[in-house]
């Protein structure tokens, strides 16, 4: 579902092929996939929403976001800001392809606006928007409006002309189709406003930028549903200007570090089950999250890939997903867990609940995982607010009694379903600073295999097991770079321990 610490796994995977090659830069380009500034990757000191996580490997030569990614300029201008003042060079070694699509403002106020509709005029569940106007974006993309970054590198005039176009839709959208009220358009600049005050205090503090740099209201026209057209063409025109530089034909860029044998690392903003095509609707995003998506993006040949699926020890989701596997509200497990987990780029609290075999099955199943990633479970251990048996989701049970071991497709069934549970015992040893799999603790090893060997049977079910499968090579037991285990046995060793 996302939010299961992908980023921190960028610097691990440089390094080890570092190790590996011998080579001091064998990673040539990360490249960021889809999405835009609506992912939270933390990785070290940094979180980020838009630029790549292998900001942190000095040794990677080029940041390049791929033409799969919807960006505003002005969140690259305060991203690249952030990470330069951590003390990382991000402007000489970003490359942002020609076909990037633009996004803005007027994607923000619709982000928003929908959101509004859904509620006040469907009456539907919220689902909590991040505000950055992802959707909005990419929906241009199929409705052909689309805005690309190399505008920014030609001509301000047929910028202008597509930005003024874009801005009186928007405007019309949201007050004809969504209805909103005067009183909330004014209402969605102020929040716009708020959350980037709160998202870069920080920065405002260190006087890198002043509060008028993230004010949305300048951007709000003398009359109701109108935008300032002046001041938006004027700090966007800006914004994207200055990254002028780093505006080029990723393709390119792709094909030269393959034809000299290097390694590009594909990071992608969202998971498995928040693809807008094959994810849980309507609580998906609005890019495509897995494989293919590489090639797309990046604008070259389908070729050999070797896939990592990262997730945690347990579950957690945020919107209005049906979560088969949440646990009691009132649980201790459930109250522990609710005090850490909170969402990247929006700071909304994630529900949180047991190990869904079926979930991570299907998505190995479907997408293809040479290794895996668990992270987390030093998070499970018991101790003075919580003891008891943790729970692996193998398979559900409709309401006759029939059993369903994969995740329907069928969005009415799916949300019928109940979970059936494999029950293990705890442990309540320290984990956090054991750095070899055989000093874990044996409920641990055999919680850990459980895991594997239950998400195999779902990804298998209804043949052997293939010879070659997939590998635990990452075991997370804390949140630093250096909190993880690596010399995890093979995978037939280690789903024999149950």
């Amino acid at each position: 579902m996302g939010d299961e610490g992908k980023g921190r796994l960028i610097p691990e995977v440089v390094n080890e092929l570092k190790e590996a090659t011998g080579l001091a830069s064998p990673v040539d380009i990360v490249l960021k996939v889809n999405g835009g500034a609506n992912s939270g990757h933390s990785v070290g000191s940094l979180k980020l929403n838009l630029l790549p996580a292998g900001i942190v490997c000095e040794s990677v030569p080029c940041l390049a976001i791929g033409s799969g990614v919807v960006a505003d300029p002005l969140k690259f201008r305060w991203e690249i800001a952030y990470s330069e003042d951590g003390g990382f060079d991000v402007k000489s070694r970003l490359i942002i392809d020609e076909r990037t699509m633009v996004s803005d403002v007027a994607h923000r106020v619709l982000d928003l606006a929908w959101e509004s509709y859904r509620t006040n005029i469907l009456g539907e569940e919220k689902r909590g928007s991040t505000g950055r106007g992802i959707s909005p974006a990419f929906s241009e993309e199929t409705s052909q409006w689309q805005i690309h970054y190399h505008l920014f590198r030609d001509s301000k005039e047929a910028y202008a002309t597509k930005l003024k176009a874009r801005l009186e839709r928007a405007a019309l959208t949201i007050q004809h189709v969504c209805q909103v009220t005067e009183e909330e358009w004014n209402g969605f600049f102020d929040k716009l406003t708020a959350a980037e005050l709160r998202a870069n205090a920080a920065m405002i503090e260190k006087g890198i930028f002043s509060k008028d740099e993230f004010d949305f209201t300048r951007f709000k026209g003398e009359k109701p549903f109108t935008f300032n057209f002046d001041e938006v063409l004027k700090t966007y025109w800006k914004a994207g200007t200055e990254l002028k530089d780093s505006i080029c034909d990723v393709r390119e860029r792709c094909l030269k570090t393959l034809n000299k044998d290097l390694t590009i690392v594909a990071e992608f903003g969202q998971a498995f089950w928040l693809d807008k095509r094959f994810g849980f609707s309507p609580n998906v995003t609005a890019s495509h999250t897995f494989t293919p998506e590489v090639f797309q993006s990046a604008g070259i040949p389908c070729q050999k890939v070797h896939n990592i699926g990262v997730c945690k020890a347990y579950d957690t989701k945020v919107g209005t997903h049906v979560f088969i596997t949440e646990m009691d509200h009132e649980d201790a497990l459930a109250i522990r867990l609710k005090k850490i987990e909170f969402g990247v780029s929006t700071g909304r609290q994630r529900m949180v609940g047991w190990y869904d075999a079926v979930e991570k099955g299907d998505a190995l199943r479907y997408g293809g995982v040479q290794d895996i990633c668990l992270n987390k479970l030093d998070v499970l251990t018991q101790g003075d607010d919580w003891k008891g048996n943790l729970k692996i989701c193998t398979h559900y049970e409709d309401p006759q009694g029939n059993v369903v071991r994969h995740v329907p497709r069928d969005s009415e069934i799916h949300k019928t379903l109940k979970p059936v549970y494999l029950e293990m015992p705890g442990w309540d040893e320290d984990i956090s600073e054991i750095r070899s799999f055989d000093a874990l603790p044996e409920n641990t090893r055999k919680y850990v295999a459980a895991m594997v060997k239950t998400t195999l049977d779902v990804a298998y079910e209804g043949a052997e097991y293939p010879e070659k499968l997939p590998n635990l090579r990452y075991l997370g037991v804390g949140p630093q770079p250096n909190q993880i285990i690596k010399d995890i046995p093979q995978t037939s060793d280690l789903i024999s321990l149950i």
